[in-house]
């Protein structure tokens, strides 16, 4: 069942009197418990596209439908309670509040929602657990290391249960064990709760945890790959290079 759905989606921004073509028609399915990377160069629009698919940033033409919802029929307060609702977004640098332990970062989108963290403390219990925080949730980030960091972020945005979850570069700033660590919790979550995941990564290792990789070129889709019988970074890496990303 389609979860998210992009409609010839493009993206337009204007420098000056040049017109940058961040996305150009792009069309994409994400079913629900879909995990997809996406993959593309520096530039190819891999970012852009995931504000887009999130509502952070509106297309410049196109429709992208989430959860049965027209994200361009709603309104500003609308496509905010659909964002802090239906979403849950992952950071490659973490956005952590400084000042608050790991156990109130985890919470602090059921306090900005209105929602008391105490009726959801089996919930967050659960999530320290499955991020392997339990002893570290009253831990400050300066306190954490950067895996920890990030093992937070995840845990924050799985809190509110959203439709999906949308990560950008969610291994970009980690060593190579903690970024396998990072991985391996988010493809927990998609087989053990049901987790609808759009993960945008440059890294082969990472996006082989996915089910589907979605290619990025030049603001267009060029191709994509099926994981489900089984994939590896060196058999993504040669998809690459076929289509000369």
């Amino acid at each position: 069942m389609a979860l998210l759905q992009a409609e010839s989606v493009s993206k337009r921004y204007q420098m000056g009197e040049t017109t940058v073509n961040a996305l150009t028609d792009v069309a994409m399915t994400v079913d629900s418990g879909e995990f997809v990377a996406v993959m593309g160069p520096s530039g190819s629009g891999k970012s852009t596209l995931l504000h887009v698919l999130g509502g952070i940033d509106k297309p410049s033409s196109g429709e992208v439908v989430l959860a049965g919802q027209r994200l361009s029929t709603l309104s500003d307060k609308q496509l905010t309670l659909t964002r802090r609702r239906q979403v849950g977004f992952i950071f490659q640098t973490f956005n952590l509040l400084p000042t608050l332990s790991a156990e109130e970062n985890i919470t602090l989108p059921l306090s900005i929602d209105g929602r008391s963290p105490k009726k959801y403390q089996a919930n967050v219990d659960y999530l320290l657990e499955m991020v392997r925080l339990e002893d570290r949730r009253h831990h400050k980030p300066d306190q954490l290391s950067g895996g920890e960091q990030q093992r937070v972020a995840i845990a924050r945005a799985l809190v509110t249960e959203p439709a999906i979850v949308l990560a950008d570069e969610a291994t970009g700033n980690l060593d190579s064990q903690a970024g396998e660590e990072v991985m391996h919790i988010l493809r927990h979550a998609c087989q053990e709760r049901g987790q609808t995941i759009v993960m945008v990564t440059h890294d082969a290792r990472a996006s082989s945890h996915a089910d589907r990789i979605v290619f990025l070129k030049d603001g267009r889709i060029a191709g994509e790959t099926s994981l489900k019988s089984g994939g590896s970074a060196g058999t993504i890496m040669q998809r690459l290079e076929e289509l000369e990303i």
